[in-house]
């Protein structure tokens, strides 16, 4: 029986490999995708984290990989079909179910299987991801420095990306598909205080338009069905965000929005069974907050296994 699972290959999944490996415990990281890295990968420019200003995403991704590989991490490339636990001389052990019919059993997990962000789903968006179409205004706002920028979304995630994209960028112009907003009241007052912000309501985005770069989006007003071209740098989408909490969501306490209830240290309500990276409910979900979280959980499953 292993020491621990490790499920996701991301940046929090591959730190806390890293460190458990270096612990001398003995695991496996299960990963879905042929690529490790997690969103990163789809990343075209990190600007953010410390020590490697503009490493890409896919480098960045590529880096984490090599240095857990470097030290003997196992990988396994799988989907985990389910995930179960049973009590084994009073100590929990944690069954992941793949869908290759493998059956691995370990004495803790670490679930590092990160979040999903909601997309619009219209032409341009997948081949500009990175080149303009993102999904992080704090990741990717300060590239677009005097530059314009439009947010899609009502939301308060949508609602706080204007107003910090509007201190970096020339104008920021919101569209939501509403005549109202749904963002928290004094998070409202601050945005329409603003003189760089436009908000356009009653509007959809049908098009994201550019060749190398974002040059435009086509919008659409859903009552009057009037279209036009809205020149523009980038465009932050802030339509939702789904926690890929799936496999324990039966197991351990999630909030309404998915989200794995757990302190800095990953431990859930279940014993043995701890979550580092965005699938953790925090504050801030970014590439540093993921590899916090996965040496935070990896340390705490030390802890966890001697006291066992």
């Amino acid at each position: 029986m292993l020491d621990t699972m490790i499920i996701g290959a991301g940046p929090a999944g591959l730190t806390a490999a890293i460190y458990a490996v270096r612990a001398g415990l003995s695991l496996t990281v299960i990963e879905k995708n042929p690529v490790c890295g997690g969103q990163v990968l789809n990343t075209w420019e990190v600007d953010n984290y410390p020590g490697l200003p503009g490493i890409g995403g896919f480098e960045l991704g590529t880096k984490f990989h090599e240095h857990a590989e470097k030290l003997g991490v196992s990988f396994t490339e799988a989907t985990v079909t389910g995930l179960g636990f049973e009590k084994t001389d009073g100590k929990n052990a944690f069954t992941a179910e793949l869908d290759d019919g493998q059956r691995l059993t370990a004495k803790s997990v670490i679930l590092a299987t990160g979040a999903s962000h909601a997309k619009l789903g219209v032409p341009g968006e997948e081949a500009l991801s990175g080149r303009g179409v993102s999904y992080c205004a704090t990741c990717d706002g300060g590239f677009f420095r005097g530059q314009e920028a439009v947010v899609v979304g009502g939301g308060d995630v949508a609602v706080e990306d204007a107003i910090y994209l509007a201190r970096l960028c020339k104008k920021v112009t919101l569209i939501h598909r509403r005549d109202e907003l749904r963002a928290t009241r004094v998070l409202q007052e601050e945005l329409l205080a603003l003189e760089n912000v436009e908000v356009r309501w009653d509007t959809v985005i049908k098009e994201i338009q550019g060749q190398d770069r974002v040059t435009a989006v086509l919008a659409e007003n859903v009552k009057s069905g009037e279209k036009s071209v809205l020149e523009t740098n980038a465009v932050f989408v802030a339509v939702g965000i789904r926690p890929d909490t799936a496999l324990a969501a039966e197991l351990v306490q999630v909030d309404g929005n998915g989200y794995i209830s757990a302190g800095e240290d990953g431990a859930t309500s279940l014993p043995g069974l701890f979550v580092a990276g965005d699938a953790r409910k925090k504050r801030l979900r970014q590439i540093v907050t993921a590899v916090a979280d996965g040496a935070n959980a990896a340390t705490a499953v030390q802890d966890y296994l001697r006291e066992q």
